[in-house]
């Protein structure tokens, strides 16, 4: 059996979410929670497996109270539930440790499935939040002012020796700027590092 601990500041969310995950096989909601400070308190009651956080309460914030949680109880699982889907909200949520992000606008085989995936240690995102942080990590390369010049310099056709007399450098510090690029951008050959570059933004269009 998954229990499940609820948070968020609205008893009439807090009961609907009682009433759906209560029809689900194996999983059973075994407290709630009011507030960020009432959730640290309630899973040390309560011992959840999984913890519902919503994001923002008037006395905190989840993604507080999801650090002071796992602080506590590295084990527990915990799924943000939340209408905010920025990157800000996302990222923060992330790097405090959360398991997963839902919004609430997830049906109720979504939800029950990513509890199910979160008490086996499985990272959910609900799909709009998956595509804003794989297209994050992708405009976030960062390659080197020098290292972007030479990759333009690449993409108009110029070998590494007229990128080096161009730019004043060796030959073998281009190629140095060239291997950094390279595994930066997860590619192995020239290619690849202009059409990566492009299709993320790093180039402008030709």
């Amino acid at each position: 059996m998954i229990r499940v601990l609820l948070v968020d500041d609205h008893p009439v969310v807090r009961e609907g979410l009682r009433g759906i995950l209560g029809a689900e096989d194996g999983i059973e909601v075994v407290g709630e929670a009011g507030s960020a400070a009432d959730a640290v308190a309630a899973a040390r009651a309560y011992e959840p497996d999984v913890v519902l956080m919503d994001l923002r309460m008037p006395d905190g914030d989840g993604v507080q109270a999801t650090r002071d949680l796992l602080a506590r109880d590295p084990d527990c699982r915990v799924v943000v539930l939340t209408t905010y889907d920025n990157d800000a909200d996302i990222l923060r949520a992330v790097e405090a440790g959360a398991t997963g992000y839902l919004l609430k606008d997830a049906g109720r085989s979504e939800l029950a499935g990513a509890i199910r995936e979160a008490a086996r240690g499985k990272t959910v995102l609900a799909p709009a939040v998956a595509a804003r942080l794989v297209s994050r990590m992708r405009s976030s390369v960062d390659l080197t002012p020098r290292e972007i010049e030479v990759l333009r310099l690449v993409g108009a056709g110029r070998t590494n020796a007229e990128i080096g007399r161009e730019l004043l450098v060796s030959e073998a510090t281009v190629k140095t700027h060239l291997l950094r690029t390279f595994g930066k951008l997860g590619v192995s050959d020239r290619t690849a590092a202009v059409t990566v570059a492009l299709q993320r933004g790093i180039l402008p269009p030709y």
